[in-house]
């Protein structure tokens, strides 16, 4: 192979993290693939980090089954597994405007973002803001814009509520106490022990370490509680809700490999029909406002995502192990 052959074989091919199959983090293997080529309203971008979310973990494994229908029922059908991503603009489809070649952007995409190149629709895009690393903005898509839409858009969140976080120290909690303190509420934060001191150094005006206190017996009462966590039946945290607060569920009791937590998303729901207060499920959408009013806040210096662990993209399986392994602190980043 001449010198010239070989420089368009490596243009036209990446690296890439592959599932081959549904499983743990062991199945995942660094394979060349072939390189993306954007369609219209879509660019390329040269990925520079990634960040691991639980969407991610799901995938991989295709549980709850159901999944599978949408994503494959033997294998994945997209093997390059990742959403969250940061990095640069190489190549522009037809028909897009938003952004050019040599933007440093960050965003989602629904698969492939564990590679040196990935596919990206431009509305799911925006430019990285002055004073966030690409390592800070690859974290902040899934948990940002999740809580954003939990407190604000189903939450209705308002400056002077009283609002709960349960479950304050994964990649969702870090920015929803934030968000929430930029919004104006006043923040209660629930976590284990060893992430007190991070999530009060967030901001939080009370942390509650549930090792050594039941939030849901106390007396105080919040207008909005977001649970990201699902861990205690929905007569308790009503308990803890004012009259005319807030439910918003994020998470909610596994429910076997089946169905996943569709039961109690419809409990959720049903709950909300027949109560005074609101009981809202919450399903993020990826939308390009939403980062951009997330790039604003974090250009203001009023969000930071946190990031426990970075690993390189060769030891992507290791990264997704660690985060499959429910107690990560913040966000864990593969640097590509």
């Amino acid at each position: 192979m001449s010198d010239g052959q070989q420089s368009t074989l490596e243009r036209a091919t990446m690296t890439a993290i592959v599932a081959p199959r549904y499983g743990s983090s062991e199945v995942l293997r660094t394979e060349v693939v072939a390189r993306p080529v954007p369609g219209e309203g879509e660019v390329v971008v040269r990925m520079r980090a990634a960040a691991v979310c639980r969407g991610d973990v799901h995938l991989l494994t295709g549980k709850p089954y159901a999944i599978r229908l949408g994503f494959g029922l033997r294998r994945p059908k997209d093997p390059v597994i990742g959403h969250d991503l940061a990095g640069d603009v190489v190549e522009v489809g037809a028909g897009v405007t938003e952004v050019a070649c040599g933007d440093s952007v960050f965003g989602s995409v629904d698969a492939g973002a564990f590679a040196e190149y990935v596919r990206v629709p431009v509305e799911r895009l925006t430019g990285i803001p002055a004073g966030l690393t690409v390592a800070e903005a690859a974290a902040l898509p899934d948990g940002g814009m999740t809580a954003l839409q939990g407190l604000r858009d189903v939450g209705g969140l308002r400056a002077g509520q009283r609002v709960l976080v349960n479950g304050a120290s994964g990649g969702v909690g870090t920015s929803a106490v934030q968000i929430a303190k930029a919004l104006g509420a006043e923040v209660t934060a629930v976590c284990s022990t060893r992430h007190v001191e991070t999530v009060r150094a967030l901001g939080a005006d009370q942390v509650i370490d549930y090792t050594t206190a039941d939030f849901t017996r106390d007396t105080d009462r919040y207008d909005v509680l977001l649970d990201l966590v699902g861990n205690r039946p929905l007569t308790a945290y009503r308990r803890v809700l004012a009259p005319k607060g807030v439910f918003v569920s994020s998470a909610g009791s596994p429910g076997g490999n089946w169905i996943g937590p569709v039961v109690w998303v419809a409990k959720v729901a049903l709950t909300g029909l027949v109560v005074g207060q609101t009981m809202s499920p919450l399903l993020m959408r990826p939308r390009r406002a939403d980062l951009e009013f997330l790039a604003e806040l974090a250009a203001a210096g009023k969000l930071r995502p946190v990031i426990e662990r970075r690993f390189p993209l060769a030891a992507a399986a290791e990264a997704v192990g660690h985060v499959a392994g429910g107690h990560a602190q913040g966000k864990t980043v593969i640097v590509v």
